[in-house]
């Protein structure tokens, strides 16, 4: 157990995001429990905390009696420097244990720029990055999350890799671990994976060698064990409505990204658009009760005490049942002072009604994501949306009070041609001047986020290259000249960073060693 020294750990910024004692944290003892399990973001305590899929898990795995499940998270410059000189290992927030010391540990992967991120985790634990020199003296090092569809960027590093949604998988995991343990695990590191391989939805990169032709491109994988599934097929929680929900998240004691209880509406997306990778991972769309989710939100404000609750989902406002869940919880919270939050609006399936309920206790912003500039585009990739919608949601937005619309667009889409780009600008003139014709004033504001594409692997566009930087600069420029309203606020991203996204998104093993190398750069965040 690591002793933090007030006296060093009062010159980092935020000593809470590593001192632990959260209410909600669970502590078990150690020496009480079969498997210990820690769960690691790599990201800031502010980024991780705010993610849904560690608090499922948290709570799932510490809800079983035979396990624990303790929380770590990248250490910011500052507490990175301070563990190396004074020599003290990564430790877990719950318990100060040495990250070494646990079973497993397990990486959540969300965004490709976090991949260096996990290198410099393990090697602050004193793990080795490689997954060929470590035994099962060492923890199992696993991962999943929306990355992991494709990891062989990671697949030198990681021991197991879960495919899917994780709730039964996590389960029938542990089971197997703590079955292989109390027999000294026989057979070493290559037996058990080769028992959890077996696990559907497991896929063990060690099982697997990468085959290239004579021109150098990846051929597929060679299968080292017959154990080893040719295909591994994603895991899907068929019962969303009963399947295990944290009501006991833990309580951050500084301000996170998303401070604020969270609902998940429903799983899947019924939308294809062509772009996204999320809609395609986690089809079908399973949706819970509004009973289900009011009793949900109950549990969690009573064992919380958050003044906020947001609906969540790949596309909430499609919720089939969403009315009569507003409803539901504008009535239970009515006297609480209790808001309810929508991430984002689609233009179709915009209601002012809706916004009018949500808002009712602090209003804010809309946004919308009419995804780009003109029509011809917005069919491409099969967005499904005119400019009309936009426009009528609009015209009820500011009719009912609003002055401030925030609208998210894409650059860079198959076939985009600089007029589809002049459509962005177009769009929020146009919204700007509706605000004016229907207020008579011109205190309205719209806010232009343009991201770039970036092609993913198991979307339509999985086959589509990505422009280069300086394209993607000079599109940037070129949209930039044409906003000229100080009533519009224009937003984009860094076109290198997405250019390495993209390479790490659909990348081979080979860039294993480009990760090292980045890494040994001093590459991190």
């Amino acid at each position: 157990m690591i002793q933090l020294d007030t006296a060093w750990l009062q010159h980092v910024q935020k000593p809470a995001r590593y001192t632990g004692g959260e209410w909600n944290s669970v502590t078990k003892d150690h020496n009480d429990v079969d498997v210990t399990v820690a769960l690691a973001f790599p990201d800031v305590y502010e980024v991780a905390m705010s993610h849904l899929g560690i608090k499922i898990l948290y709570g799932l795995i510490n809800e079983r009696p035979d396990a624990v499940a303790e929380r770590v998270f990248t250490p910011w410059h500052d507490m990175e420097s301070e563990l190396r000189n004074r020599q003290i290992p990564l430790f877990s927030l719950e318990s100060k244990t040495e990250i070494a010391n646990f079973d497993v540990l397990g990486f959540t992967l969300q965004y490709e720029m976090s991949f260096t991120n996990i290198l410099n985790m393990l090697d602050l634990a004193s793990i080795p990055i490689y997954a060929k020199d470590r035994d099962m003296s060492f923890p199992l090092v696993i991962a999943g999350g929306p990355c992991a569809f494709n990891v062989e960027p990671l697949a030198d590093f990681v021991d197991v890799v879960s495919l899917g949604e994780s709730e039964e998988w996590t389960n029938e995991f542990i089971d197997l671990v703590k079955s292989e343990k109390a027999k000294g695990f026989p057979g070493g590191k290559d037996a058990f994976l080769r028992k959890a391989a077996q696990i559907k939805g497991t896929y063990c990169p060690a099982l697997y060698e990468a085959k290239y032709n004579e021109a150098g491109h990846f051929d597929g994988l060679t299968i080292l064990a017959d154990e080893a599934p040719p295909t591994i097929e994603k895991r899907i929680v068929e019962d969303v409505e009963h399947v295990f929900f944290p009501t006991k998240p833990v309580v951050p004691y500084l301000d996170i990204v998303h401070d604020r209880a969270v609902l998940e509406l429903f799983r899947g997306c019924t939308r294809g658009c062509r772009f996204c990778q999320a809609g395609m991972l986690y089809r079908p769309v399973r949706e819970r009760t509004p009973e289900r989710l009011l009793e949900i939100a109950k549990e969690t404000m009573d064992n919380t005490g958050y003044n906020e609750i947001s609906l969540m989902s790949l596309s909430s406002a499609d919720y089939s049942k969403l009315p009569e869940l507003v409803d539901l919880l504008m009535e239970e919270f009515k006297d609480k002072k209790v808001s309810v939050s929508l991430p984002s609006l689609r233009i179709d399936s915009f209601s002012i009604d809706i916004a009018k309920k949500v808002q009712q206790v602090r209003k804010s912003g809309l946004t919308f994501a009419p995804e780009a500039g003109t029509q011809r585009m917005r069919d491409v990739i099969n967005k499904g949306v005119t400019e009309e919608d936009l426009m009528v949601a609009c015209t009820n937005a500011f009719k009912s009070g609003w002055h401030n619309v925030k609208l998210y667009f894409m650059m860079g889409l198959p076939t985009e041609t600089d007029e589809d780009l002049a459509g962005i600008a177009n769009l929020a003139y146009k919204v700007l001047d509706l605000h004016r014709d229907i207020t008579g004033r011109r205190n309205g504001s719209v806010t232009v986020s343009v991201s770039f594409f970036v092609p993913k692997t198991h979307s339509p566009y999985q086959w589509y290259g990505q422009q280069d930087v300086e394209e993607i600069h000079r599109k940037q420029r070129y949209l930039k000249s044409l906003i000229n309203n100080r009533n519009i606020s224009y937003h984009y991203h860094d076109g290198y960073t997405g250019y390495m996204e993209a390479v790490f998104a659909r990348g081979d093993r080979r860039l294993c060693q480009v990760l090292v190398e980045a890494w040994k750069l001093g590459c991190k965040f």
